[in-house]
């Protein structure tokens, strides 16, 4: 139970860094902090609607991954035990 615990741990380390990058990428939508640091001067030329909707649904999957990620290691903490033995 000592690997399962180790490699959910790597997922959710993995998960939690594209997560916060995948929200950071998302563009502004104005009156944030985003707009604070300059974000609501960017132009909406560059940006694409198609790419914006899959910059969305990645992070919506990441976000349901590192959510039962920690589910998991929460039953697996609770049942187990974080020493393996029950």
């Amino acid at each position: 139970m000592d690997i399962l615990l180790i490699i959910l741990q790597v997922v959710l380390a993995i998960t939690s860094v594209l997560l916060i990058l995948f929200i950071l990428l998302h563009r502004g939508k104005g009156g944030g902090v985003s707009d604070m640091f300059g974000g609501g001067v960017t132009s909406n030329i560059a940006s694409s609607g198609v790419a914006e909707k899959n910059l969305n649904r990645i992070t919506v999957w990441v976000m349901v991954i590192w959510a039962v990620t920690i589910v998991l290691m929460g039953i697996l903490m609770r049942f187990v035990g974080p020493s393996g033995v029950a």
